[in-house]
Formats: C-alpha cells, sequence, structure tokens
C-alpha cells in the first residue's frame, strides 16, 4: 500500500505546429494509503495522462509525484511497484488463463511455489478458478477482463490504477464488475486510483472523487458532498443524471427576507430560511439557483396556489427510469427537468405547476460560477 501525493503536477505536450498543448495544468492532490479514489470528467479533462505520470509512463513537465514520501520523478515504471488495468484487457492468446496471470511473476524470476499460490488466491477473488486451463477466446467479455484485472493482483502491487477498465463492457456486467472492483480493493487494503468518464459509476463506486476539466480538478471530495454542495456549476452541472436545473436571476430583499427573482420566467420566490445570511452579501447581484430534479414538485395547476410560489409550465417529455419518470418542462422560456413518480399520470403537453424546494438549493455566483457557500443541504 501507498500514499500517493501529486504536488504541481503538470504535462504539455507539442503540437504539430509546435504549438505547446497542456494537457494538465497545476494538479495538487492527496491519495490516502489503502484509499478508492475515483478521478471522473469529461473527454480532454486529462484523466489518462494523470495515471500515466503516476505510473511513469510520461514524464511531468512540472511538478512531482511522491510515493509513501519517495519522489518518483525519474523513477523507472517497472521500478514504481505501480500496477495498471486498461480498459482493453490485452490478453496472450496463445496462453491459458493460468498462464496470463502467472507470466508477469515468471518475468520477475519468482519461484514457482509463491507463482502457484499468488495465482490460485487471485483466481479464488475473481471466480477464475474453474477457468484457469482456457484459453481467452473460450471467455466472456466479462472474464476477460477479470483475467486482465488478476494479472494486475498477483504482483501485489503498492498503487493500482485503473483506466477506464469497464468501459466495453454492457451495463448489467459493469455493474456487476464494479461490485468486485469495490470488494476486491477492501479485501486488498491497496491504494486504488479509478479513471472514468461516467459520473454514475464514479458515484457509486469512489470513496472520494477528484472531478477534472481541462487538465485541472474542480472539486475532490467525498460522493455525497460533491453531489449536494459542488464547488462551482461545472461540477453542479456534471454530477448527477439527470443534470441539475439552472435558472439565472438576482438576489432581492423581501420583507426582510431573501428571495430569488428570475426575470425571464417571470417567477420569483422566497428561500427557505436555511443559512441564508450566507446570501446577503450577494443581494442585488446576479446568480443562478440549481436545483436538482428532486426538488422540483410537479402538480396540477389547482392544486399549486399563486401564494405558494407556483411557475406554470408544459410538459415537453416524459423519459421512464424504472419507478420514477423525468419530465422535461418548457417554462417562459426555461427548460427544466423534474423527477416524479412513474405512475403520476402526465401526459405530452399537459399544462402543470411546478413549485421548487428553495432549500434544498444550491446558489452560484453568475460571474465567477463558484458556490456560495452556506446553502444547500
Amino acid at each position: 500500500m501507498a500514499r500517493v501525493v501529486l504536488q504541481e503536477l503538470g504535462k504539455d505536450f507539442v503540437g504539430p505546429r509546435g504549438e505547446v498543448i497542456s494537457a494538465l495544468l497545476r494538479v495538487n492532490l492527496t491519495i490516502e494509503d489503502g484509499e478508492l479514489l475515483v478521478v471522473v470528467g469529461p473527454s480532454g479533462s486529462g484523466k489518462t495522462t494523470l495515471l500515466r505520470l503516476i505510473a511513469g509512463l510520461e514524464e511531468p513537465t512540472r511538478g512531482s509525484v511522491v510515493l509513501d514520501g519517495q519522489m518518483a520523478n525519474g523513477v523507472a515504471p517497472q521500478d514504481r511497484d505501480i500496477a495498471m488495468v486498461f480498459q482493453h484487457h490485452a490478453l496472450y492468446p496463445h496462453l491459458t488463463v493460468r498462464e496470463n496471470l502467472a507470466l508477469g511473476l515468471r518475468l520477475r524470476h519468482r519461484p514457482p511455489a509463491e507463482i502457484a499460490q499468488r495465482v490460485a488466491e487471485a483466481a479464488a477473488l475473481l471466480g477464475l478458478t474453474t477457468l484457469l486451463e482456457r484459453l481467452p477466446r473460450a471467455l466472456s467479455g466479462g472474464e476477460r477482463q477479470r483475467v486482465a484485472i488478476g494479472r494486475a493482483v498477483v504482483r501485489r502491487p503498492r498503487v493500482f490504477l485503473f483506466d477506464e477498465p469497464l468501459g466495453l463492457l454492457d451495463a448489467p456486467l459493469r455493474t456487476q464488475l464494479r461490485h468486485e472492483i469495490a470488494q476486491l480493493q477492501r479485501h486488498l487494503r491497496t491504494t486504488l486510483i479509478y479513471v472514468t468518464h461516467d459520473q454514475g459509476e464514479a458515484l457509486a463506486l469512489g470513496q472520494r472523487i477528484a472531478v477534472m476539466n481541462h487538465g485541472t480538478v474542480e472539486q475532490c471530495a467525498e460522493p455525497r458532498a460533491l453531489y449536494q454542495r459542488p464547488a462551482n456549476l461545472f461540477v453542479a452541472g456534471f454530477i448527477g443524471s439527470p443534470a441539475m436545473n439552472f435558472l439565472p436571476g438576482t438576489l432581492v430583499s423581501d420583507g426582510g427576507e431573501i428571495a430569488f427573482r428570475d426575470e425571464k420566467a417571470a417567477w420569483a420566490g422566497r428561500i427557505q430560511p436555511v443559512r441564508t445570511e450566507n446570501l446577503r452579501p450577494h443581494l442585488g447581484r446576479s446568480v443562478i439557483m440549481g436545483l436538482r430534479p428532486e426538488h422540483l414538485m410537479v402538480s396540477s395547476p389547482d392544486a399549486a396556489p399563486a401564494e405558494a410560489g407556483a411557475l406554470s409550465a408544459t410538459v415537453e417529455s416524459i423519459e421512464a427510469a424504472g419507478p420514477e419518470a423525468i419530465l422535461r418542462l418548457s417554462a417562459k422560456g426555461r427548460t427544466l427537468l423534474a423527477r416524479v413518480p412513474a405512475d403520476a399520470g402526465w401526459t405530452l403537453g399537459q399544462v402543470v405547476s411546478v413549485t421548487f424546494n428553495t432549500g434544498a438549493a444550491s446558489f452560484f455566483d453568475a460571474a465567477s460560477q463558484q458556490f456560495v457557500e452556506g446553502v444547500g443541504q
């Protein structure tokens, strides 16, 4: 196991016309010993470059990688005691499962008895014991990926690096292997850094999640904190499915209370008194109110009186999601997403009333796009 510290880590590449392309700006991040950290972000955000720098497959342009207090810059990949699992399992097709698992240990000249023991232990952990004599072509996609993970497990490295290992699998199999990876990490108690572009996978798997964008870490926190208190608009929009609703407007004083006014939608509503004192410095300023789809309440127009702060909207689409449905609503130029029970009975084109749970809202400064501290649950 190892503690991984990234200090001002950055990586530049030279483009085809000699221009400098910064794949990674300055990343400061600490991954604790035995932690499962998920790195998530859109394509091109720097996730894989980050892993390659930790593994030693790339040298940093600036900053450093520190493993258990020792500077790793300049240390060859094979000397870092790190194992990497990729999206493409790349098994040797002419070797059996047993031989694929054992190959790395043989190349390191480990004793035969030790190799046999480690292979047997890894096979038992990953459900491969009955498949040890099969060739890769006789395995399913999930079984092949288990073998790829097993090749890393038998090495007993200080750090595991997983680069979108489930990206080529179907949804049920991804869910199953995601659970198995979490169990495996808890059993081995080894530091694991897991890269994915799937925010749902990140929320389900990570003990902490680092959200990347344009070569930098926007926020690193536990899943619940990311979902409820995103650091900025990017994190708020990236984490959560369906995405958070964003309503631009202004904070105003209303009889001593603070209210949010959306001029475009001609709607205003008081903010529930949840630490609203932190919003007072923003009175009169442009802000963006963010609300998760579950914080929108949809009802028939006659069930939501005007004084409740209801907004009239039209149902544009209904997306089934098991016991729930996602309504796409149009309200005076605004598009809103609401999570409702699947049997609520709403129909396309129906006019509804929408009320907001402003006590659960996040507020962002419109200019800086940063979270206004003190609001949200």
